[in-house]
């Protein structure tokens, strides 16, 4: 093996370091070793060699996270193939069109995308395997229905004294060959295949490691929540996880806030990596209505009370993590600020981290012990950021990175390409923020969600709509404009909304208004609010598809 930025090398160090050690489990369900999951790699490299799959052909991969997921990715590149993951929330139409786009010859699918899927639909596969037991749901090859149906012969035959530590052998993989392409979901409405080297991956995963390692032994639990096909969840829990030889749980069925709070409660991760969605339900639903009582808020005021009570509530919270994680990284979308600084004040061990699919995915982050509030941290190993402004410390400008974890480019779209990388290798990420001395980034919101005032001053959405969401019975919201006007979409909290008529209701919410304008410069303020019925569309990782809404 490569000995120099391998990807493939970190996978094979830790199959063979922990052998006999749990690797992969189905929440609830089987476990694999380490030594299975190699023997599992193996038969499936076993299937690619003898149905003609070369090196450089893509394998599409769409199911919720489990334990075959993670053996199928791990098959693919380190057979030196192209994985191409696909959401598993994407519909059947957006299916079929990545399989097509990206030229896939094979698709592994689980057991919910297996029946809403037409084979019909995407005629260039040589073959469709149902990954809960890969059995062959499709086959369109001789070649793949013999491979599959004498796997166990051609296995036996291949290792008739058993499949040992030294039969493991991968491909070894270049810095700047092609490991996968990621279809970015976007709140654009298009989705774009980020073509994604070796290097992103090697880069991402070791970065984590230098940092987490020393907290976040081998053997760990890490309960698996995020979909592995996004960028956040499959470099941050699912690659990092395996190449630091942790014990992976998956969440292989819808994961509801129950199942959730008891999987927490049953694994004991020692690290949680979240989207703010998981962790803003979990304190407004269980922490501020305790917190928020006037006898709380007394004890809080008085200064030799109030820490005893901090460090209560601080032990209460982290119980429902599990108790045992060393941090809990936010990422994906903002935090709501009140619902950091009420983490922050109780000296929870939360960090917030920045990322970009088209950068495998980190660009900045810091340990919680140096976390500056209201930061996304500052940038990792490997990689350079800028604000593009005359003054990045406090005038806003679009932020920028170069380095190892940058794509290629956006998989047959050049003019998308030079759209986001420019010629010096600049990735241009569309999102504004500010950096200051010690390097610690500051978003302030999307170039393409910015609004202009009525006289031409710059007006961050994001920015009001982080203020309104906590004021009562909101839910979630969206500032959208009108003309001159500024308007407000908002989603009411169903649990607080239910004793209450829609006058009522509306009279709340023009005092929230009247509350919130208060807080904000006359440019930024809202004319009026509308009430919707129902939640905001949202991308896979929770982030609201603003292109859908207007007055």
């Amino acid at each position: 093996m490569n000995t120099g930025s391998s990807f493939n090398k970190l996978i094979y160090d830790a199959i063979i370091k922990n052998w006999d050690a749990d690797a992969l489990t189905d929440y609830q369900g089987a476990t694999l070793q380490f030594h299975d999951v190699a023997r599992k790699i193996e038969k499936l490299h076993i299937v690619f060699e003898n149905c003609g799959i070369q090196k450089g052909d893509k394998i599409a991969i769409c199911g919720r996270n489990s334990a075959h997921w993670a053996v199928t990715f791990l098959a693919t590149l380190t057979y030196g193939a192209v994985a191409v993951p696909i959401l598993h929330e994407f519909n059947a139409e957006q299916i079929h069109n990545i399989v097509n786009h990206s030229e896939a010859k094979a698709l592994f699918v689980g057991d919910f995308v297996a029946k809403e899927i037409d084979p019909e639909q995407m005629p260039h596969l040589e073959g469709i395997v149902f990954m809960p037991d890969f059995s062959l749901m499709v086959s369109r090859s001789e070649k793949l229905t013999y491979a599959r149906e004498h796997l166990n012969m051609m296995f036996g035959s291949k290792y008739p004294k058993n499949f040992r530590q030294e039969h493991v052998h991968y491909h070894e993989d270049q810095p700047e060959e092609l490991a996968l392409i990621n279809y970015t979901s976007g709140t654009t409405g298009f989705s774009k295949g980020v073509m994604l080297p070796y290097r992103t991956l090697w880069s991402n995963v070791t970065f984590v490691m230098s940092r987490l390692s020393k907290h976040v032994k081998a053997g760990d639990p890490l309960l698996d929540i995020l979909p592995m096909a996004h960028m956040y969840g499959m470099a941050v829990e699912f690659l990092f996880g395996f190449c630091n030889g942790c014990h992976l749980f998956f969440l292989n069925r819808l994961p509801s806030p129950t199942l959730i709070a008891k999987a927490f409660t049953d694994i004991r991760p020692t690290l949680v990596v979240s989207v703010p969605l998981i962790i803003e339900k979990i304190i407004r639903k269980k922490v501020f209505p305790i917190i928020q009582t006037n006898r709380m808020k007394l004890l809080l005021a008085m200064p030799i009370v109030s820490q005893k009570v901090k460090t209560k509530i601080c032990q209460q919270v982290y119980e429902a993590f599990g108790g045992r994680a060393y941090e809990v990284i936010v990422g994906g979308a903002p935090l709501s600020k009140e619902v950091e600084e009420f983490l922050m004040s109780i000296n929870f061990p939360i960090t917030v981290g920045y990322g970009a699919t088209e950068c495998a995915p980190l660009i900045s982050y810091r340990d919680h012990k140096e976390f500056a509030p209201s930061s996304c941290g500052c940038p990792v190993d490997n990689m350079e950021v800028r604000i593009v402004s005359d003054d990045p410390q406090n005038v806003p400008g679009e932020i920028i990175a170069r380095g190892m974890n940058v794509m290629l480019g956006y998989y047959k779209n050049e003019e998308a390409t030079k759209q986001a990388l420019d010629k010096d290798g600049w990735y241009h990420t569309g999102d504004l923020g500010t950096m200051d001395a010690d390097k610690n980034i500051y978003i302030r919101g999307r170039i393409k969600n910015m609004l202009l005032g009525a006289s031409g001053q710059n007006v961050y959405p994001e920015e009001i709509e982080d203020k309104l969401n906590s004021l009562p019975m909101v839910s979630e919201s969206l500032v959208v404009q009108d003309g001159d006007k500024l308007v407000a979409l908002v989603y009411p909290d169903q649990d607080e909304t239910a004793a209450f008529s829609q006058e009522e209701l509306e009279a709340v919410m023009e005092q929230n208004r009247d509350n919130l304008n208060a807080l904000l410069p006359n440019f930024s303020r809202i004319s009026h609010i509308v009430l919707r019925d129902e939640e905001f569309q949202k991308t896979p990782k929770k982030s609201i598809k603003r292109y859908l809404y207007h007055v």
